[in-house]
Order: C-alpha cells, then sequence, then structure tokens
C-alpha cells in the first residue's frame, strides 16, 4: 500500500476547521495511508472537522491531542475522533498511521430511526474521543474491524460495501461500549471553551508577526488573563507566549525551506525583534541553526526529486532522513548515495 502523498499538509479556515473535502457526496468516505514523516515537522497541525475520524497506529509511537487530553500511542493500538472536535498529531520520528474519515451519515441518513438513536447521541455528547487498546475485550474487537476497514481499501470489488458494513460494526462496538453520560452543562461548558480557545489561537495565527502580549491575546477573546492561561494548560499543554513562539518558529522554518529570504528577514517577518535572539531560539528549537536547517531541507528537496525519477514508487523517507548525515556534521552530500533511497515499504 502507497502512501498518501496528495495531502499532506492540513488546512484550515480562520475557525481552524479543515477546508478539504473528505470523501464526496455521495460516498462521504475517505482513506489515507499516512505517514507522519511526510508532513511538516512530522506534525498534523490543530484542526476540526465534522467527519467522525479514526486513526490506527501501524508502527511508530504518535503524541495525540484531543480536546482537553494529551497522550501517547504506540504501535498496534487505535484512537476515535469525535465529530468537530480538536485535535494535533505527532511523533519525532517516522509513523504509518493509516485513517478513515467519514460523515455520520454515511452510518445512516439524517431523517432516520437509526441516526436519531444510535448516532446522534454520541456526536451530540462531550466524547471527545475514545482509544482502542488490545486488552481490553470490546476495543481489541474495535481495532479488528479497524483493520479490516484498512485492508477493504486495497483489492477489494466491492470496497464501498464493505467499507459501509464494517463501519456499521464498528459504530455498533462504539454505542454499546462508549460511557456518554455527561450532563447537558458539561457539554455546553466544553464547547464554549473549545471556541473561545479557537478564537485566540487564530488571533495568534493572523498576528504572529507583530507584538502580541497576553493582554492582547485576553482581549481579543473578551476574557481574563487567567482565564487564557487556564485553557491553552488545559487543551494545549503549553502557555500562550509559548504557543506563540512556537508557531513563529514553525513559520520561520517554512520561510527557510520555501523562500531565499535573508534570515534577518524571516527574523524580522516572523516577529522576532532581534536576528541573535531568534537564532539561539531556533537552534533550541530544532537543533541546527538557520542556516544548517535550511541547507538540510534543500538537500532533502533534491533527494527527493532524484528518487522520483529512480522509481514511480514511495520512497522511505527515514532512508533520506538518516542519521548518517547531519547539516552540521560536515557530510559529503554531493556523493550520497541516491540509490539508496529507492527502497520502497
Amino acid at each position: 500500500m502507497n502512501f498518501n502523498t496528495s495531502y499532506n499538509k492540513i488546512v484550515t479556515d480562520e475557525n481552524l476547521m479543515e477546508t478539504v473535502k473528505h470523501g464526496s457526496n455521495g460516498y462521504p468516505f475517505h482513506f489515507y495511508y499516512d505517514n507522519l514523516a511526510l508532513f511538516d515537522f512530522h506534525c498534523i497541525e490543530w484542526h476540526w472537522h465534522t467527519e467522525l475520524e479514526f486513526v490506527y497506529i501501524e508502527s511508530g509511537t504518535v503524541t495525540f491531542w484531543i480536546g482537553e487530553k494529551q497522550f501517547i500511542l504506540a504501535e498496534g493500538n487505535g484512537v476515535f475522533i469525535n465529530s468537530k472536535i480538536l485535535h494535533r498529531f505527532y511523533s519525532p520520528v517516522e509513523a504509518v498511521i493509516p485513517n478513515f474519515l467519514c460523515l455520520p451519515s454515511f452510518i445512516a441518513a439524517e431523517d432516520s430511526f437509526i441516526y436519531q438513536k444510535y448516532i446522534l447521541p454520541i456526536i451530540s455528547s462531550s466524547l471527545f474521543f475514545l482509544i482502542f487498546d488490545a486488552e481490553v475485550p470490546w476495543q481489541a474487537e474495535a481495532l479488528s474491524i479497524i483493520r479490516q476497514i484498512i485492508a477493504a481499501q486495497e483489492g477489494v470489488s466491492s470496497c464501498e460495501l464493505a467499507t459501509a458494513s464494517l463501519i456499521q460494526r464498528l459504530w455498533l462496538e462504539i454505542y454499546e461500549n462508549a460511557d456518554i453520560t455527561y450532563t447537558k452543562d458539561h457539554i455546553n461548558d466544553s464547547a464554549s471553551s473549545q471556541a473561545r480557545l479557537q478564537l485566540m489561537m487564530q488571533y495568534v495565527h493572523q498576528n504572529y508577526s507583530h507584538d502580541i502580549s497576553l493582554e492582547d491575546i485576553a482581549g481579543h477573546a473578551r476574557i481574563s488573563k487567567s482565564t487564557v492561561l487556564n485553557l491553552f494548560h488545559k487543551y494545549l499543554h503549553i502557555t500562550p507566549i509559548n504557543y506563540l513562539i512556537n508557531y513563529r518558529l514553525n513559520e520561520a522554518a517554512r520561510l527557510l525551506s520555501k523562500t531565499e529570504k535573508k534570515i534577518s528577514t524571516i527574523s524580522d517577518e516572523t516577529g522576532f525583534n532581534n536576528v541573535d535572539y531568534f537564532c539561539r531560539l531556533f537552534k533550541k528549537h530544532y537543533h541546527l541553526t538557520p542556516t544548517e536547517y535550511r541547507k538540510k531541507r534543500l538537500f532533502l528537496a533534491k533527494c527527493a526529486i532524484i528518487v522520483d525519477k529512480i522509481t514511480s514508487e514511495r520512497y522511505n523517507l527515514k532512508d533520506i532522513e538518516c542519521g548518517k548525515f547531519e547539516c552540521s556534521g560536515g557530510y559529503d552530500y554531493e556523493n550520497f548515495d541516491i540509490k539508496r533511497l529507492a527502497k520502497n515499504k
């Protein structure tokens, strides 16, 4: 099975809602065979969508931020993410995560009795996510169904019908075993908190190049500074100012990779008033200086082009990003054995 390469950067609107439509009106289901190493910074950034999402960890370990929780899942585990829940994935190294998304109406039509009785109570609850652990019998069954859905995406003539049937079986496991006994007040509080957080995150994304203070962020959301601190800590496990700095560094890294702008220019454009301070923070975050980072990313891009010429199949990014070369280590880029990068999964 080849990795997804057509969609490896999350695009969101001003509310952090993902703008890409998964599936079609006639078949609102889409499967992705993803490797986190193929995403910028090995990360699927903060976003939400109306679709239900199921993720299986085929290899590696993945850190998830979903709602107000942060946790790590290893190979063989899985997770369900409810509709309209803010989430983020990250792996420090290569991690293969087959995943699929579908609208709740893929399980049953919205005007049906099945939808009203078995689907609406879950997507309307404050059940943000469910972890599937093979040690728990019903969750082991859910993982088995997830693997069957993944397998059905390749080489099955009746793929769509098999997928629809299996999704209903998977939903039945969730409905019969998930705890959705939450109060209406709790649901409303969670939705209100997430909406405020999304508003503040988007403010940072739109204004990171300017001077921003905690007071500015609080004023934009019309809440107190202490509430801002509590919401960022509760959901993102980071302070607002550190979130701002990390976002600036990510944007700086993107500009280093995609443009030929001077480092001092990038420093100014990403909100750092002092280039020396920017360089120190960048090296602390990425373990490379901005110059070294740019050199490495340009080399990786060159490798990817050459590998693409060698083979039409997927290449193993882990081979490209192997520890054998470090930009700061003086590796001979020109004589690197490119053919070794053409290994396929």
